[in-house]
C-alpha cells in the first residue's frame, strides 16, 4: 500500500499522540491506585456540572429526540442552535450576528482543521502556511494541514518574573517577516501555559492579519464566556478578520465533541461547505443539548458558580504545592500571570534537564505528566535563553489533591535523581 503525500502526513501519530497512548496502554496495566496521571487533558468531572449536563439531555430527549436523532439536518448547524448562537452573542456583546456568521463542528479542532484546509496550503498565487503566533500552543493544532510543511510557529520571547516565574510573549517582529500566512492560529487563554494575548498583541495581529487579508482563528475553548478556567483580560472582540471560536468541552461535555465558529460570512461560507462536504453535521442532539443550555442560562450559571471558582482554587493549590514539594535548588519556574487554568506550565532552565528523560523517569516512578516538546513546531531558543523547547512540562490540575500531591512528590523524586545523575 501507498499512501498519498496528504495520507503519510495524516496517518503520522503526533508526538502527544504517542505520549497519551503509553500512558492508557500502561494504566490499563496498571493496579488501582499504583499509576498517578497529571497528564489529563479532561476537564475535572465535577459532580454539579456533570448533573447538570446530564439534566439538560434528559429534557432534550424527552423533547426533541425523533427530530435530532432521527432525521439528517443543515450542515451549517441545527436551526435551535444557531439561533441561540445569535441570540447570545449579539445580547451579550453586540455582535452583528446572522446564522450567516455561524459554523457549527465536532469540536473546535475539527473546526481549526477546515479552517486549515480552506485557507492555507498551495495557491494559485502563491503557497501559504498555518502559522501559530503564541508558541507554546495547543499539539493538536500540528495536525491540522495536509501537506508536509504546512504548519509553521513563531518562538515566543520571555520575560523573567522575580522569584520562579516567567511569562510569554508574542514575538511580533519576527511574525511580521513571514511572508506565507494564510491562517494565523492560536489558543487564548492557551493550553499548556494558560497565557492569554494581550489587547495590545490582539491588535498587532489584526494589523497583520488585515494587511495580509488572512483570518485569525481565535480559539476561546478555556476562556470567555464560557467555561472561563482562565481569567482573560477583555471579552471576545468581534473584528472582521476574526473567526471566533467556542466549545463546550472543557465547560464539562468532552465526549460531545460540539464546537462552532463565529465570524465574516466571507470566512464562514467556505467552511460550512467543507461540513457539507466531509462530515454533513455534527452530531444534533448535543447541538439541541447545547441550544438548550444556552438559551436557559444554565451554561452562564455554571460558568459563573461552579467551573470557574473550581479551577481558580485548583490553580492557587497548585501553585502552592509546586513550591512546596518542588526541589528548591533545581532552577525551576511557573509560567506566570494566570488566575485560575487546567494546567501548570514549568520550566526547568538547567543544562542537564530533557523533558522526555523527566517523563521517562516520572513514569518509572508511577506517575505521567506532559513533556513539552510537542507543544512546539520545533527547536526552539528564544533570544537570550538558549534552548528552550526540551525543558518543559506540563501537569494536569484535574486529579484530587491527593493525587496531585503525591504526583508531584514523585515528580520532585525524579528531578533530584536527573539533576545527581548530570
Amino acid at each position: 500500500m501507498v499512501l498519498s503525500l496528504s495520507g503519510t502526513k495524516m496517518a503520522h501519530a503526533s508526538g502527544i499522540r504517542s505520549i497519551m497512548e503509553d500512558i492508557a496502554t500502561s494504566m490499563r496495566g496498571a493496579s488501582t491506585g499504583s499509576l498517578l496521571n497529571l497528564s489529563i487533558g479532561n476537564p475535572a468531572p465535577i459532580p454539579e456540572v456533570v448533573g447538570t449536563w446530564r439534566r439538560l439531555f434528559d429534557e432534550t430527549l424527552d423533547a426533541s429526540f425523533a427530530r435530532a436523532s432521527c432525521l439528517y439536518g443543515p450542515s451549517r448547524g441545527t436551526d435551535d442552535l444557531v439561533a441561540a448562537i445569535v441570540e447570545y452573542f449579539s445580547g451579550r456583546y453586540g455582535w452583528p450576528l446572522t446564522p450567516e456568521h455561524v459554523v457549527v463542528g465536532s469540536g473546535s479542532q475539527m473546526l481549526s482543521f477546515v479552517a486549515s484546509a480552506v485557507f492555507t496550503g498551495p495557491g494559485a498565487a502563491r503557497d501559504t502556511k498555518t502559522v501559530l503566533p503564541a508558541l507554546p500552543d495547543y499539539t493538536g493544532y500540528q495536525g491540522v494541514y495536509l501537506f508536509p510543511g504546512g504548519v509553521a510557529g513563531i518562538a515566543p520571547r520571555i520575560e523573567l518574573c522575580g522569584d520562579r516565574r516567567f511569562r510569554y510573549h508574542l514575538d511580533l517582529d519576527a511574525l511580521r517577516r513571514s511572508d506565507d500566512i494564510g491562517l494565523l492560529l492560536l489558543s487564548s487563554p492557551s493550553n499548556p501555559t494558560g497565557r492569554c494575548v494581550s489587547p495590545q498583541e490582539l491588535d498587532a495581529l489584526l494589523e497583520i492579519a488585515a494587511d495580509r487579508d488572512v483570518p485569525i482563528f481565535f480559539d476561546h475553548a478555556y476562556g470567555s464566556p464560557f467555561p472561563q478556567i482562565v481569567e482573560t483580560p477583555e471579552p471576545p472582540r468581534w473584528h472582521e478578520n476574526i473567526i471566533n471560536v467556542f466549545t463546550v468541552s472543557k465547560a464539562g461535555l468532552p465526549g460531545e465533541r460540539i464546537g462552532f465558529a463565529v465570524g465574516d460570512p466571507r470566512f464562514i461560507e467556505p467552511m460550512v461547505s467543507f461540513v457539507a462536504n466531509s462530515t454533513l453535521h455534527a452530531g444534533q442532539l448535543a447541538q439541541q443539548v447545547t441550544a438548550r443550555a444556552l438559551a436557559t442560562g444554565e451554561l452562564d450559571r455554571l460558568t459563573a458558580e461552579v467551573i470557574r471558582p473550581y479551577y481558580a482554587h485548583k490553580r492557587r493549590l497548585g501553585e502552592k504545592l509546586l513550591a512546596d514539594i518542588l526541589p528548591a535548588d533545581v532552577n525551576w519556574r511557573l509560567h506566570a500571570g494566570t488566575s485560575g487554568g487546567m494546567f501548570c506550565w514549568v520550566w526547568v532552565d538547567e543544562p542537564w534537564f530533557d523533558d522526555r528523560a523527566l517523563y521517562s523517569r516520572a513514569k518509572e516512578k508511577g506517575v505521567f505528566l506532559v513533556p513539552g516538546r510537542p507543544f512546539f513546531t520545533g527547536e526552539v531558543a528564544p533570544a537570550g535563553f538558549g534552548r528552550h523547547d526540551g525543558r518543559c512540562f506540563r501537569i494536569s490540575l484535574s486529579a484530587d489533591e491527593p493525587v496531585l500531591t503525591q504526583g508531584l512528590e514523585r515528580i520532585a523524586a525524579a528531578l533530584t535523581e536527573l539533576r545527581d545523575a548530570a
